[in-house]
């Protein structure tokens, strides 16, 4: 028997929601960045010691100058890239303070939901998105990719199809 212990990585993501709209990070700025030019929502690894939602509050405070009020914890994504695991806490929020700030990661913008899909998202990104629309209960999405392409989605365990996730 091994005595390595193996550490996957936990990052967390939150969608600020104004209405009808989202705050998205156009990833632009980085080196050297796995999500370069892509649009996704706030977040990012966790820091030792801290819970999702330390994390989650750390990540909103430094990209975006704001503090969240309030938010709720919406799914876990495991996401499978290249043999390497990463375990995302999916949160969504409708209530914070201060005053939004440029980000050092990128763009914010305040984008339509219904203009989603027309961006540049990762694959099961959009997986995702469905779910928090339609106010899906908590879940869990396991998203397989071999480089940039996805390859295989299961969804609270079951194997899905984007078309049929829900």
């Amino acid at each position: 028997m091994s005595s390595a212990v193996y550490r996957a990585v936990n990052t967390t993501l939150v969608y600020l929601e104004r209405g009808d709209e989202y705050l998205m990070l156009h990833r632009t700025k980085k080196a050297h960045d796995l999500n370069h030019d892509k649009w996704i929502g706030v977040g990012g690894k966790l820091e030792p010691g801290e819970a999702p939602e330390d994390g989650l509050l750390r990540e909103v405070r430094e990209e975006t100058g704001l503090t969240l009020t309030s938010w709720r914890y919406r799914g876990i994504i495991t996401f499978v890239l290249d043999g390497e695991t990463e375990y995302m806490h999916l949160f969504t929020a409708d209530g914070w303070t201060g005053t939004q700030r440029e980000c050092d990661e990128g763009e914010l913008a305040w984008i339509k939901k219904r203009d989603l899909l027309s961006l540049p998202l990762w694959e099961g990104d959009k997986l995702f998105l469905q779910l928090l629309d339609t106010d899906e209960p908590f879940f869990s999405l396991k998203l397989r990719y071999e480089g940039d392409t996805l390859v295989q989605a299961q969804l609270n365990g079951r194997l899905c199809t984007p078309g049929a996730l829900i």
